[in-house]
């Protein structure tokens, strides 16, 4: 759309937690959405995207799940990268809420080879509960740990090495 627009929905979002956790106050909050939505031009997958997001954000991933699927469908990733893998990130969440982890698995796996970003963290934090949610605790583990060892002051190469044996053991990881 235009920064005018994007100005508007994240000023919305940086309200959200204005809204209190009543169902009235969160229909209200997807109302806003969705009169912020009603101004794209048709067919644009930020609208999905937005609406997907402020269904999941007040408790209903049921909901989200198709606008999640419909904003990547409509083509996010060539209006905003960013947003694309925001959408796979929280789409993952969604499945595993709704009892499809497995999916959740399937769509975040290959995120793990992208260029690392911000997102690089939430991709493994949400990867590592679909995996769990699969008994796949080892690998969820491994992924946590993974993801944490960059930002730890100490014993960076140590849990590095942690997590990597926690899905190839038999080695000693150092110190």
């Amino acid at each position: 759309m235009n920064q005018d627009w994007e100005d508007r929905v994240a000023a919305l979002w940086d309200r959200f937690d204005d809204y209190a956790e009543t169902g009235e106050d969160e229909a209200r909050f997807r109302a806003d959405v969705d009169a912020l939505v009603a101004e794209l031009p048709e067919g644009s997958p930020l609208g999905p995207f937005e609406q997907a997001c402020a269904w999941d954000s007040t408790g209903h991933s049921d909901k989200a799940v198709p606008l999640y699927r419909e904003a990547l469908a409509l083509g996010l990733a060539g209006v905003s990268p960013y947003k694309a893998r925001r959408t796979k990130i929280q789409l993952a969440s969604s499945l595993r809420n709704t009892g499809r982890a497995e999916e959740g698995v399937a769509l975040l796996t290959p995120e793990l080879d992208a260029p690392s970003d911000e997102l690089a963290d939430p991709v493994r934090a949400t990867l590592a509960l679909c995996l769990s949610s699969l008994g796949r605790d080892r690998e969820a583990l491994s992924l946590a740990l993974g993801a944490l060892a960059p930002h730890l002051q100490r014993y960076q190469r140590s849990m590095a090495n942690y997590a990597r044996l926690l899905v190839e053991p038999g080695e000693s990881p150092g110190a």
